[in-house]
């Protein structure tokens, strides 16, 4: 696929007198020295053909179609001096020769595409200014108040303030369109993988490397600012070494078709998303391709084959082949949670497929789908999916896909929706298509799994509402509550997690169980529980106890059972065996390090009893701090108040003094006075009779 853009619309810029004879020679070609450049820096162009001739350039913001700058300068250099209030956004400078009559080159090589990344200093200021032009008196000079450009270099137009940074960053995929530039030819285009004779070297710095004419991402540029979203940008070779970049941002935007990722581009983002930065990948086909950047950034190396690669036998880990594949094998799905290798294309004329495909909701009840009015089994985003998909290996409970982790997608990946395309083999790759959202350490990573997201935005009021609910939470403009939901509204009135199985026992009196996951999981019936108002497990053996089911009923009795989802009637016939008594009005239990702790509201009391002499009594150790429910997580223990508070304190027994609950540094669920709480490898748990279940995945210790 071949790289092509036109100039902007409008007439030629005034003051340029057109005199002359028309040029002869090669045709007019241009390339920058770098793919990106700060506001109020300089950035370098080179040009060749048209020998002599005076060449206009026009800059234009290709996000609003703006036009910034028009110059008349000479080749073969000319650097611009990138105002410092000039929005950070991605340009397009288009040269041309007066009189040219002859057709520019295939690849529109005489623009040149770069991202103004925002500076990251200084103080906000309003932006809009009028665009630079030049005057009719004095053609080849650029008026700006105060100051004045010529045509070798434009100049700064005096000092300015410029925007303050947005929560926001938008990459724009330049290692991709540069990829397929000249794609098919012979030693100049890295495709395609099967031609012998394919490059495996290219070079930023020389003509071409636009969009190509599909135009994958301008959907979402487009839609931005319309929508009122105040976006920074920047080229993904910035991503590359860019942990600093990155640290000024709350959500970092991967659109359209980013194919080709350096390993240190890769461990910039993932290293953002561990520390509590977001990802949302409006995009698919991402990272397929790993490459290396030579030259100081100025070349993409890519072989697409371990045989030839020399890196192979010096460090297997940059070797340029599917991120996926030998000897690299680091699936992209970890940072991006899908892969193409599960995905769907769909080539050539079959393309026309794409508007007939849409997405299935799974979730309806998740955040992302707020606003929507989606229910589950729904189709919406008709004609969103293509020409690539992402997508993960599944298995399905009762209609809920799950995400299985074989392929290297997290653990915590939540599917929101799926689309059955295995049809498309008919017009190329026949798979799926995934849309998720899962945690990446401290951070969130949303991944809408096509490359052609963008393209319905303006006119599908749901894709719109989808994307406003991405970008504000993740953005921070619409903080979550901390919980999200994993499940539909049920009658749970009692909650523990042992073995990667959720317990939960019901108002009806049955035992029920569900895999423990962020997924809208179905429960699933295994035994009864009669009067069972809290449930515990130990996280790990202790004392030489086994893992085992603790119940607290109504009625005051202390229950044990195996901690396993189905049935387990003993000698008299009962699940359940008696071991003790629990506090008269107990409604939360938890277990740490062999010892039982519970909670009584009515009198605001932790109590505690050694779980290796059960016959003993139990011990006062202090007030409840409002708990009407605990859990052990972390060797700590963790409640939840009745007025929806998060507490938590260590698990201290009766020798070690008194130890006071204190506010987490996470907000309870939403408050309910029945609520229920459990944890599980590092994630809590909650629910009440009537809630969802809902999850947090990132509970915080109190400030310090």
């Amino acid at each position: 696929m071949t790289a092509q853009s036109t100039p902007a619309d409008g007439p030629p810029p005034t003051g340029i007198p057109p005199t002359g004879t028309p040029p002869t020679g090669d045709p007019l070609r241009a390339w920058a020295d770098r793919t990106s450049c700060v506001q109020g820096g300089d950035l370098a162009f080179h040009l060749t053909g048209a020998a002599g001739a005076a060449v206009r350039v026009r800059i234009t913001d290709a996000v609003s179609e703006q036009t910034r700058l028009t110059a008349t300068v000479h080749a073969p250099d000319w650097t611009l001096a990138v105002p410092e209030e000039w929005p950070s956004s991605l340009y397009r400078a288009t040269f041309d020769v007066p009189l040219e009559n002859r057709p520019t080159t295939d690849e529109a090589e005489h623009e040149v595409w770069f991202a103004v990344r925002a500076a990251l200093t200084g103080t906000a200021a309003p932006t809009g200014k009028a665009p630079l032009t030049e005057t009719a008196a004095n053609p080849g000079k650029t008026a700006h108040p105060g100051k004045a450009a010529h045509s070798g270099k434009a100049a700064h137009p005096g000092k300015a303030t410029h925007p303050a940074p947005s929560r926001i960053l938008v990459s724009i995929p330049f290692a991709t369109w540069r990829a397929y530039t000249h794609a098919g030819q012979p030693h100049r285009g890295l495709y395609y993988s099967e031609q012998p004779y394919r490059a495996a070297r290219v070079s930023f710095a020389s003509p071409g490397g636009g969009p190509p004419p599909e135009r994958w991402e301008e959907g979402l540029l487009r839609w931005l600012p319309d929508a009122g979203y105040q976006v920074d940008y920047c080229s993904g070779l910035d991503l590359h070494n860019g942990d600093e970049l990155l640290s000024h941002y709350r959500l970092l935007v991967v659109n359209g078709h980013d194919e080709y990722w350096s390993m240190e581009m890769r461990d910039s983002v993932e290293n953002f998303a561990r520390r509590g930065g977001n990802v949302a990948f409006f995009a698919a086909n991402t990272a397929w391709w790993q490459m290396r950047l030579e030259d100081d950034g100025r070349t993409m190396v890519c072989h697409r084959d371990a045989v030839t690669d020399p890196m192979t036998a010096i460090d297997p880990r940059r070797t340029t082949v599917e991120w996926s594949s030998a000897p690299v094998e680091r699936p992209e799905n970890s940072m991006t949670g899908l892969s193409f290798r599960r995905g769907a294309g769909a080539w050539g004329e079959g393309m026309a497929v794409m508007g007939k495909e849409a997405y299935t909701v799974r979730f309806a009840d998740h955040w992302a789908f707020a606003g929507t009015g989606l229910t589950d089994g729904e189709p919406f985003a008709r004609g969103a999916l293509g020409y690539e998909t992402d997508a993960c290996a599944l298995e399905w409970t009762d209609g809920v896909p799950r995400a299985t982790g074989v392929d290297g997608t997290p653990g915590s990946f939540v599917v929101l929706a799926t689309a059955d395309l295995r049809h498309w083999r008919e017009y190329g790759q026949g798979g799926a298509a995934t849309m998720g959202v899962f945690r990446l350490g401290a951070g969130t990573v949303f991944n809408a799994g096509t490359i052609n997201w963008g393209s319905v935005l303006a006119d599908d009021p749901v894709a719109d509402r989808i994307t406003r609910n991405v970008l504000d939470r993740l953005s921070g403009a619409a903080p979550g509550e901390g919980w999200d939901t994993a499940g539909t509204p049920d009658g749970v009135r009692a909650l523990a997690a042992c073995e990667s199985v959720l317990f939960g026992a019901d108002t009806r009196g049955r035992l029920l169980c569900r895999e423990v996951s962020g997924q809208n999981l179905p429960w699933r019936p295994v035994g009864s529980a009669p009067g069972v108002r809290a449930l515990a497990s130990a996280r790990e053996a202790a004392g030489g106890l086994p893992l085992e089911l603790y119940a607290a009923t109504e009625d005051g009795r202390l229950l044990r059972r195996d901690p396993v989802p189905t049935p387990v009637p003993g000698a008299d016939g009962e699940e359940w065996t008696q071991v003790g008594q629990v506090p008269p009005g107990t409604t939360g239990l938890a277990l740490c390090d062999a010892g039982i702790f519970a909670v009584t509201p009515h009198d605001d009391t932790l109590h505690y009893l050694s779980a290796l002499a059960l016959d003993e009594p139990w011990q006062v150790l202090g007030d409840a701090g409002g708990a009407i429910a605990l859990t052990t997580l972390s060797c700590r223990l963790w409640a939840v108040t009745a007025d929806g508070r998060l507490r938590t304190r260590l698990p201290a027994g009766p020798s070690d003094g008194p130890v006071a609950f204190a506010d987490a540094g996470t907000p309870g669920p939403p408050p309910h006075p029945r609520t229920t709480l459990a944890a599980h490898a590092g994630v809590l748990y909650a629910t009440a009779p009537g809630a969802p279940l809902r999850v947090c995945g990132g509970p915080a210790l109190p400030s310090r």
